[in-house]
């Protein structure tokens, strides 16, 4: 995935020059329908014990590609866009510094803070893969969804769905500045399909301006652990949030995962 780019590259960036959104998606969802559950800290926890352990084949990258969702799986209009597109996507609206002023325990909640949009703007929300790594990319409108099928370290891994789970506290409300420009970033647990081993699910909306006009961004961000592999979900944009395309994202990539990881070829996307 492209790395965070210096200020300068991303002023000069044709997008940004134009005022134009470039949307990241690094993972997203939102609302459960058949018995979502909304999933903090301990509750990730508790449900990786429960749950039964999924498959611990290692994933190849031929496996991590078939893993990944189609068109057909998150319906609507998406239409998948060539993955060099969708390496470099970006969003301008989470370049930014985050004010420490507006926490209690400053340094180590504004840490945490500008960790998440740092993460968001680079695509690396659970951190670095360990293994094999693919991604795929769907435009609808304004708006971006970014799919990733990755293997990690297992303690990594849980650790990084494990602080996803304390943002929404820590990261309620906060101020970002950039070249003078102030925007709001509000955080909101969201949930998710009961699918995977262990999950997390974030709201992220950012308030500011883009090409001179107030503009309202709007992520849905998901993360479903299965074994030492993970997928995620970044979906949305300035016409508000993907929250189904985000959920149907979830519920049928965990799916193709497992069966990938069991030896299966995963089911046909639905109609």
């Amino acid at each position: 995935m492209a790395r965070r780019p210096s200020r300068l590259v991303r002023v000069l960036s044709p997008a940004l020059a134009a005022g134009t959104l470039l949307c990241t998606a690094a993972c997203s969802d939102d609302g459960g329908t058949d018995g979502s559950d909304v999933q903090g800290v301990t509750a990730s926890q508790a449900a990786a014990r429960r749950q039964t352990p999924s498959p611990t084949a290692t994933l190849s990258t031929d496996g991590a590609r078939t893993a990944l969702i189609t068109e057909a799986d998150i319906e609507d209009d998406w239409t998948q866009v060539k993955d060099t597109e969708a390496e470099n996507w970006h969003d301008s609206l989470l370049i930014g510094t985050v004010d420490v002023s507006d926490f209690l325990t400053a340094k180590a909640q504004a840490s945490d803070c500008q960790r998440l949009l740092d993460s968001l703007f680079d695509d690396d929300l659970l951190g670095r893969p360990s293994g094999a790594s693919e991604l795929r990319g769907f435009q609808q409108g304004d708006s971006r969804l970014l799919y990733q099928v990755a293997s990690y370290d297992r303690t990594g891994l849980q650790d990084s769905l494990d602080w996803m789970g304390t943002l929404p506290e820590k990261c309620d409300q906060f101020t970002v500045t950039d070249g003078g420009q102030k925007r709001t970033v509000q955080v909101i647990e969201v949930s998710l399909p009961k699918v995977g081993d262990a999950r997390q699910g974030l709201r992220v909306t950012v308030q500011g301006s883009a090409g001179g006009d107030d503009a309202t961004l709007t992520l849905d961000v998901a993360a479903v652990r299965v074994g030492d592999d993970a997928i995620t979900v970044t979906a949305g944009g300035l016409d508000g949030d993907e929250n189904d395309s985000a959920q149907q994202a979830v519920q049928q990539g965990a799916q193709r995962l497992k069966d990938v990881l069991a030896g299966k070829s995963p089911a046909p996307s639905p109609n």
